[in-house]
């Protein structure tokens, strides 16, 4: 596990103070992002949390993953590297062959 945590589900109104003090109980935080739109900068309802160890960040998700926070229940869990998430849409069926669109009947 690293020490990077995922917090979703969180209300538009937490701010990051929130999140370090919420967090804070349970080891050094030394990083609070919290995702904003491109476009409207508001919050998108999610964050990360960073800790100094991975052992803080371990206590935190099993304490805070359905933690009560502004009215809505968190999600918390290690987070995952960008690459790793598929990122990249991938329409093409795995059993297709090639040019079977055009040999269809």
């Amino acid at each position: 596990m690293n020490s990077k945590l995922y917090v979703g589900n969180m209300s538009f109104k937490t701010t990051e103070s929130d999140l370090r003090n919420a967090f804070g109980q349970f080891g050094s935080v030394t990083d609070v992002y919290i995702a904003n739109d491109r476009e409207t900068g508001r919050p998108r309802g999610f964050a990360f949390v960073t800790f100094a160890t991975e052992e803080e960040s371990k206590l935190a998700t099993e304490k805070m993953n359905g933690f009560d926070l502004d009215g809505r229940p968190l999600t918390v869990n290690e987070a995952k590297p960008k690459e790793a998430m598929g990122g990249s849409r991938n329409f093409s069926s795995p059993n297709r062959q090639p040019g079977a669109f055009n040999n269809r009947n």
